[in-house]
């Protein structure tokens, strides 16, 4: 057997193994490690970030929420707002009616008044006319000219 050409190929194969293994051994144990760290650090990198992610998460729904708490206030405040001017144009308007209202009650009243005195001025002008005319027909130059002269002496005491 140990002239036998295999049996040395076989102990040459087995110490080339034997050599071999130690190196490639650390060799791959390095490059393992080397992997590992580099996925180690990886991982340290992601849970970073994801914190930093989980953060501005956090700090955004704090945002979110404060703008939809100031958006509320400000719905508030505008229907507030629109209430109070509903409530001060319905006002003016009700005010603005009521001056019209008068007005036009003002207007008629003095349309009424300026009609009677028309009606009383036409009443008198009519009865002044009848008088003169029955004056006229039933009394004499003598009698006119009596009534003319006391009319004329009561002139001054009825101006006064």
């Amino acid at each position: 057997m140990l002239h036998d050409p295999t049996f040395w190929v076989a102990i040459a194969l087995a110490v080339f193994i034997i050599a071999i293994f130690k190196p490639v051994s650390k060799m791959a144990t390095k490059g393992l490690d080397e992997r590992a760290e580099k996925i180690k650090d990886e991982l340290d990198e992601a849970e970073r970030l994801l914190n930093e992610a989980q953060d501005l998460l956090a700090q955004y729904q704090r945002k979110q929420r404060d703008a939809a708490s100031e958006a509320e206030a400000i719905i508030q405040h505008a229907k507030q707002e629109t209430e109070r001017m509903d409530r001060e144009g319905r006002e003016r308007l009700k005010s603005a009616l009521e001056r019209r209202e008068k007005l036009a009650m003002d207007r008629i009243a003095l349309a009424e008044q300026q009609a009677i005195d028309r009606v009383r001025a036409r009443a008198v002008d009519v009865a002044i006319a009848a008088t003169q005319d029955i004056l006229t027909a039933s009394m004499d130059a003598k009698k006119s000219n009596a009534l003319i002269d006391d009319a004329i002496g009561q002139l001054p005491e009825r101006l006064h």
